[in-house]
């Protein structure tokens, strides 16, 4: 599968720390970011490279050459003028016959691309859009999608949002089929994002690849201290879904949230106290903050599918501002009870997602290739410390009852602070 990396940007934010250095060439612990995107490429497999420059070309294409020195064949596109962030993809469509990769050179990234690749072909879509969440959603280009993958809605920095939205951002990395350029373009200056991606939403014919692999831009001089620091502590390279993640589990209702009950209203949802900090802190541990929860009002009919979106949609928001994330929700919208008022009958079942079965915390480790003994399961009731001992996780009780937990405390930020940091 060829390779294209968009590597014509001056990176103007982070001009003042590098001033005569082209974005792609900023080093990272001592070598270019570009350098390290291409050799994960070449690890994975993929040493077909096409880089589109533009500002400073010589110095990328003086370095890299044509890629022999790092297993890899590279031709170039030279931008003579501005193009855009896709100008240059219409310029060389003869040469993209099938599917291919689309990355940007400005971002530290370390990802899966196999698994990214086989999701994909497994949806045959046009395009696949690589989608995580991250601790700034409100200045970031968000994606809708449902429950099938499929993108609904693209929302540009420009565009205006919800009040509350899932943290799912659009990491710049992409699986394309060449048709998705099958469109008529009338200006040189081409936006990728706002002239040939956005269009296909609700075309039934874009999909988000959610992962919570490292991607991150590093166009502010913050954002570039963060990325080498990471790359130095070896969270880059851990986060690859190849190697085995750990997890911090959460309980919803008690946990992150103030305990109401059955909650049904939206309005009802406030975060307990402490909560953004500890799962801020979780963030930046290495281990993946995941939510399991029951929520039985979706049989029961006092809840729909979409309600509980919004109020899971909340949830990001408010830890989003309070730059928090969390990098998957899993729920269980079963109930075994029969006999209340506008149930939904088909979801009157016994299940294994339904905690203290263990399903739900199984499914997040196949998808996130999790190590189950080595994560751990925090709830304020029984059924949470089954379903984490019924997984083999390690767990934790916020209370003061004995259901056999390791280890007791009385907040989430207390077993945050006393195991985590």
């Amino acid at each position: 599968m060829k390779v294209v990396i968009m590597a014509g940007g001056r990176g103007t934010r982070i001009s003042e720390l590098f001033p005569d250095i082209p974005k792609p060439m900023i080093p990272v612990c001592g070598i270019p970011v570009l350098e390290r995107e291409i050799s994960s490429l070449k690890e994975q497999g993929f040493t077909d490279i096409i880089l589109t420059v533009g500002y400073k070309a010589e110095s990328i294409m003086q370095h890299f050459g044509d890629g022999r020195k790092y297993g890899v064949q590279i031709e170039y596109f030279v931008e003579k003028e501005p193009l855009g962030n896709a100008g240059a993809l219409f310029r060389i469509k003869d040469k993209l016959t099938e599917d291919f990769l689309l990355l940007n050179a400005d971002a530290m990234f370390n990802v899966d691309f196999n698994r990214f690749v086989k999701f994909h072909k497994a949806h045959n879509g046009l395009v696949t859009l690589f989608t995580h969440p991250n601790n700034h959603p409100y200045d970031s280009g968000l994606i809708v999608a449902n429950k099938e993958k499929k993108v609904e809605q693209w929302l540009t920095k420009e565009d205006k949002r919800p009040k509350y939205y899932q943290n799912r951002v659009n990491a710049g990395l992409h699986v394309i089929n060449p048709e998705a350029l099958d469109l008529k373009v009338t200006t040189d200056k081409v936006d990728l994002d706002r002239q040939v991606l956005k269009p296909l939403c609700s075309s039934g014919k874009i999909y988000c690849y959610d992962s919570p692999e490292y991607v991150k831009d590093m166009g502010t001089p913050e954002r570039y201290e963060t990325v080498c620091k990471d790359f130095e502590n070896g969270t880059v390279e851990a986060r690859n879904l190849k190697n085995k993640q750990k997890a911090i589990f959460l309980d919803r209702d008690g946990t992150i949230n103030k305990y109401v009950g059955f909650l049904r209203n939206i309005e009802q949802f406030e975060l307990l106290s402490g909560v953004s900090e500890a799962i801020r802190k979780i963030n930046q541990s290495g281990y993946l903050a995941v939510v399991v929860t029951n929520q039985p009002v979706i049989a029961r009919g006092e809840v729909t599918y979409t309600e509980l979106q919004e109020i899971h949609n909340k949830m990001e928001t408010v830890l989003g501002k309070d730059g928090a994330y969390l990098d998957g929700i899993y729920f269980c919208p079963h109930h075994p009870d029969k006999g209340f008022e506008g149930e939904v009958k088909e979801l009157k079942i016994n299940c294994n997602c339904r905690k203290p079965n263990p399903g739900l915390l199984l499914q997040a480790a196949s998808d996130f290739n999790i190590n189950l003994e080595q994560s751990w399961m925090i709830g304020d009731g029984k059924n949470d410390i089954q379903a984490g001992k019924n997984a083999g996780c390690k767990t934790v009780l916020i209370g003061d009852d004995e259901f056999g937990q390791d280890i007791t405390v009385y907040s989430l930020l207390e077993f945050v602070n006393q195991i985590v940091c």
